[in-house]
């Protein structure tokens, strides 16, 4: 072999040497750059769930306080409402309670509550209130239960009150107290059965 072949040789087995070498040299740094992208990548897609998780978790939250805050919100109108329909139909009773009172149905009622109270007694002394506004009723309701009644200084609305005074006593057959027992014990149940 002449020294030009062997330099032409040289120089081939040189160049594939070095190209080798080279192509090593990027395919290891293309396979560290991808790496890099790859890690990248998921720390970025990573980071981007997390993101998304705490976005939707306070989205989340968000709509529960605007709900519970509409639910309240609700709530009180409804309330609201309910009160106002049971002071209606609590002056309504009052309106039908005062038409009532002009019925012989009522002077029966006094009479009936009359003699109860008398029988629940027995031989106890007793005193029988009438309501101030039932003042015109009184002889007719003495004759006919042969009590002496007492007129109430307090207006309770219509009905009758007696009192035994050994026992402590009071029978209550006003129509404010039973008003307002029935206004107290009043609620609406909507149509979920929740009160």
């Amino acid at each position: 072999m002449t020294l030009e072949e062997k330099i032409a040789h040289l120089q081939t087995t040189s160049m594939e040497q070095a190209r080798l070498e080279g192509n090593v040299i990027i395919d290891t740094h293309q396979a560290a750059l991808e790496k890099v992208f790859e890690d990248h990548k998921a720390e970025a897609t990573r980071q981007s769930e997390t993101r998304i998780k705490a976005e939707a978790a306070n989205a989340k939250l968000s709509l529960n306080q605007a709900l519970a805050k509409s639910q309240l919100e609700i709530k009180r109108r409804q309330s609201k409402i309910q009160q106002e329909l049971k002071d209606k139909i609590f002056e309504e009773a009052d309106a039908l309670i005062d038409e009532f009172m002009k019925t012989e149905a009522y002077d029966d009622f006094l009479i009936k509550c009359i003699r109860k109270a008398v029988n629940f007694a027995g031989n106890d002394e007793l005193t029988i209130y009438i309501n101030p506004t039932d003042e015109k009723k009184r002889s007719d309701l003495e004759d006919a239960t042969r009590v002496h009644l007492t007129i109430s200084t307090e207006d309770f609305r219509g009905g009758v009150r007696a009192v035994i005074r050994s026992r402590n006593i009071l029978i209550d057959n006003s129509f404010s107290t039973q008003l307002k027992e029935q206004y107290d014990k009043f609620v609406f149940l909507g149509g979920d059965g929740i009160a």
